[in-house]
């Protein structure tokens, strides 16, 4: 058994691709498993509507290309949030949590990556964070009937930008199925705006964090960095991750046009793997 698994995130190869070419392009670069993304376009969220069979028959596939999908990103609560002061809005968001646990069952999904917002379009008030608590609870019980994990990732709004914010929640659900799935470039960047120390942040979901997205940012910019161009200590970072037990990482970019977008994909691979690879053999 391998010490650890590094997944890819799937809109880092081209929208246009087959799954089945999707699953063959991670696997041709190296990758253990595919991160599927649920964002808040129809297109992406059509899939909680898929058939059981479509399921059955997605699962084989990643299977038998060897690349099983294994996260899944959940964003579309960006747009259908779980704090939401509008009624219809919040149980589409209640609606889409439910949907994405049987998918990610029927698929299996082992981590659920959840927006870190009680609010993303509308302004967070202490009615949108109260509410955000309750349906968490109502969603870790979700989740514990599925036997799937949620895990929080820090986004780039102040809200939920590092882990110690996500711990709040994580503490006051107190569910082993909600956990910390943080992205190690937001968190570079709100200790560059806050001053926080990205390290003793990661250390402060010590026993909670699931996975850890490996994701390159600059101040102020917090997608489409190409790896080694941004600020981000990867190698501090997984070395400590490693440490508070992480064993399962996805590199995070996007496909943005590159015809050469395969090599980026081998690229990425390889400069995480050896960086994995170096980190076990230290432990």
């Amino acid at each position: 058994m391998k010490a650890y698994s590094l997944g890819l995130y799937e809109k880092a190869v081209p929208g246009s691709l087959t799954w089945e070419e999707k699953f063959r392009a991670a696997a041709s670069a190296g990758y253990d498993y595919l991160e599927i993304s649920i964002d808040e376009t129809d297109q992406k969220l059509a899939r909680l509507e898929m058939k059981k069979e479509e399921r059955r028959k997605l699962a084989e596939l990643g299977g038998s290309c060897g690349v099983p999908i294994r996260t899944m990103c959940l964003s579309g609560h960006r747009k259908y949030p779980m704090g939401s002061a509008e009624p219809a809005v919040c149980a589409r968001s209640m609606e889409i949590m439910e949907k994405a646990l049987e998918l990610a069952e029927d698929l299996g999904v082992r981590i659920i990556q959840l927006a870190g917002y009680d609010v993303y379009y509308e302004d967070s008030t202490e009615e949108t964070r109260t509410r955000f608590a309750e349906n968490l609870v109502k969603a870790a019980e979700m989740a514990a009937g599925c036997g799937v994990v949620m895990g929080f990732e820090t986004m780039e709004t102040e809200f939920m930008n590092t882990v110690g914010k996500a711990m709040k929640y994580v503490n006051l659900v107190k569910s082993p199925y909600l956990q910390v799935y943080p992205d190690i470039g937001n968190i570079t960047n709100a200790a560059k705006t806050y001053g926080t120390d990205v390290l003793e942040d990661l250390r402060s979901g010590s026993g909670h964090l699931a996975a850890m997205h490996l994701k390159e940012t600059k101040p102020g910019i917090f997608r489409e960095v190409p790896y080694g161009t941004g600020h981000v200590d990867f190698t501090a970072a997984v070395r400590t991750a490693w440490e508070l037990g992480v064993r399962k990482y996805v590199t995070e970019f996007w496909y943005t046009g590159n015809p050469q977008w395969q090599e980026d994909l081998q690229n990425a691979r390889k400069m995480m793997g050896d960086l994995l690879d170096g980190t076990a053999a230290l432990n």
